[in-house]
């Protein structure tokens, strides 16, 4: 399983039984020639691993896409709108709460 995403069961999410998720968004956008174009979506990652391991959350997979379209002109870089991102979040919230999890927090 990549480190990113979590193999967490729902047996083991039922036994957690937490009440606030964790989201890491990322993007997927250039960092010049030297990084990868998952870099906000790995840092965002790690940050998330480390809150939902410190507080007992439930983590979530990575959002990879986000608003980046100042970088739209770079090879590589793919971008939603604001309104598209905003939608996804706001679905990923209301599917947490009918599943029991009320609170989402973005990392």
């Amino acid at each position: 399983m990549d480190a990113l995403i979590t193999a967490a069961t729902s047996a083991d999410e039922r036994r957690r039984g937490a009440k606030i998720a964790v989201l890491p968004v990322g993007s997927f956008e250039q960092h010049g020639d030297h990084l990868p174009l998952t870099t906000d979506t790995v840092v965002g990652s790690l940050i998330a691993q480390r809150i939902a391991t410190d507080y007992d959350l439930f983590l979530l997979p990575p959002f990879t896409l986000s608003c980046s379209h100042e970088h739209a002109h770079m090879p590589g870089t793919v971008s939603i709108s604001a309104a598209t991102l905003y939608a996804v979040i706001n679905d990923i919230w209301k599917s947490l709460q009918a599943s029991g999890v009320p609170g989402l927090r973005r990392a």
